[in-house]
């Protein structure tokens, strides 16, 4: 079965449950079967296309810049009692992310041309997500841009010649912003939200030990 996350690569809590839920199916190993597939949502739909300067973005955004450090101090806490390491202290833009999530939409579609294995497809897309939190929220890298998120690729496994040409075309534009279009008709308002078989189950970074009561549920259900 799909499980769909909708999510945003520069929410925190985005990769604080892609860990969690990263635990959960690893407990879980052979009692069900997710095939976890990532879909767009934009939590700054009209962020310039360069991004912005985080310092103003975030002022403008919460009021004050003080606001802003105490909410980073806060989820960098969060985050490391799930063994996570931020260092949002170093990031200097908030990026635009619609090409991150076009990325995402490559790797999921480019499996059947060069004809890769679904589970090894799946693993790219996971992979090529996990890598963007990374980058973003512990390396402190512009993952806005181009040979950020090339880099990104070849590392999870593409070729960086058709990775490059393809985040220079237009290709996926229509279908990634179709896909943020079908989150907001499912009435996601906020991320993470998981998607299964076409109906929400979960909003926010659940625990690891709800991931897996909720997962085994409803797989239960579903295979029924």
């Amino acid at each position: 079965m799909k499980l769909e996350i909708y999510s945003d690569i520069i929410c925190p809590w985005c990769y604080i449950g892609k860990v969690r839920l990263d635990k959960a199916l690893k407990t879980l190993g052979g009692k069900v079967d997710f095939k976890v597939v990532w879909r767009p949502f934009e939590l700054n739909p009209s962020m310039p296309a360069e991004g912005m300067d985080r310092k103003e973005y975030r002022t403008c955004k919460f009021g004050s810049w003080e606001r802003s450090l105490e909410m980073d101090k806060e989820i960098t806490a969060k985050a490391a009692a799930d063994g996570l390491t931020f260092h949002l202290e170093k990031l200097t833009r908030t990026p635009n992310t619609f090409n991150g999530h076009r990325l995402l939409w490559y790797a999921e579609k480019s499996a059947d041309k060069a004809g890769i294995q679904e589970e090894t497809e799946k693993d790219i897309q996971d992979t090529i997500a996990e890598l963007l939190f990374q980058r973003y929220f512990c390396e402190a890298a512009d993952i806005g841009d181009i040979n950020v998120l090339t880099e990104v690729a070849v590392e999870a496994g593409l070729d960086k010649t058709e990775v490059q040409a393809f985040l220079l075309s237009d290709e996926g534009v229509a279908e990634v912003k179709a896909e943020a279009q079908r989150g907001i008709r499912l009435g996601i308002s906020g991320v993470p939200a998981f998607v299964l078989e076409g109906d929400v189950i979960a909003s926010g970074a659940q625990t690891p030990e709800h991931f897996i009561e909720l997962l085994t549920r409803v797989y239960a259900n579903y295979s029924a």
